[in-house]
């Protein structure tokens, strides 16, 4: 049987992707994150370690004694641990990203993809087994956006795409043709709230992936959660890339959006 391992996060993504993985008939290893990964994944895995931010180097050992050799990362970190004492007060993590260019999230992202090869780990696509996750082109929801809300969202792909080729983030808020609210590191949800409040709602969200996204980290991933936060923001409208984009609980999710005349779009 193959044996992945999974370096867990926050969010729906982790469990869903022990999930899709034991469909596919793989046995999953979890090295879930304190403070981020949900208590629930222990039902979706066959073992579970539970590990500081700070324990890299026993994530390494855990891998090796399960004899693990790939792995996968799905999930998020809070960004704000980021500056914690948790990461300042590491020696290991601090020699990590004390020897990186920035702290943008493909340069810390690469940092430990590189630090799991130099240690024997094959770090995978995050989309592996999650195809059924990924939308075609096609407008999700009963509702349509209307003209104006297409000319906002072709608007706001083209500068969406510019700051996720800078690695400044992977989405922005528009109405009227005026950007709201543009992505960085405070995360989707976060730049959704924020969107509201400026805007006063009656917003798009547009996210997309980058021009040269690693598939091993940080895909777009948009949900039930997302829906639920849109909704309560005032939000018109959801537009993500076909193919490109993670749709978890797509069903809940859908019928959500149709329930608030939130229209969802794949572009």
């Amino acid at each position: 049987m193959r044996r992945i391992g999974l370096i867990a996060g926050n969010r729906r993504f982790p469990l869903c992707f022990a999930q899709a993985a034991r469909k596919n008939g793989c046995s999953v290893v979890a090295a879930a994150i304190k403070g981020e990964a949900s208590p629930q994944l222990r039902r979706y895995v066959d073992k579970i370690y539970w590990l500081g931010l700070n324990e890299f180097q026993r994530l390494l050992e855990i891998f090796k004694k399960e004899g693990i050799n790939e792995v996968v990362m799905a999930g998020q970190i809070s960004p704000r641990r980021l500056f914690s004492k948790e990461v300042t007060g590491s020696k290991e993590l601090a020699a990590l990203l004390s020897g990186i260019k920035d702290k943008k999230a493909d340069t810390i992202f690469g940092a430990i993809a590189q630090s799991l090869s130099d240690s024997g780990l094959k770090l995978l696509s995050s989309t592996i087994f999650m195809e059924d996750f990924l939308p075609k082109k096609a407008t999700l929801t009963k509702r349509e956006p209307d003209l104006s809300t297409w000319e906002d969202i072709y608007f706001g792909l083209e500068l969406a795409k510019a700051i996720a080729l800078l690695d400044i983030g992977q989405s922005v808020a528009v109405k009227h043709k005026a950007i709201v609210a543009v992505e960085a590191l405070e995360g989707t949800d976060n730049l959704i709230r924020r969107a509201g409040k400026i805007s006063g709602g009656d917003f798009s969200l547009i996210k997309v992936s980058k021009p040269k996204q690693d598939a091993r980290f940080d895909i777009p991933v948009v949900g039930l959660g997302t829906i639920k936060i849109l909704a309560r923001s005032g939000a018109k409208c959801l537009a993500f890339e076909a193919g490109k984009a993670l749709f978890l609980d797509r069903e809940q999710a859908v019928a959500l959006a149709d329930k608030k005349g939130l229209a969802v779009v794949a572009l």
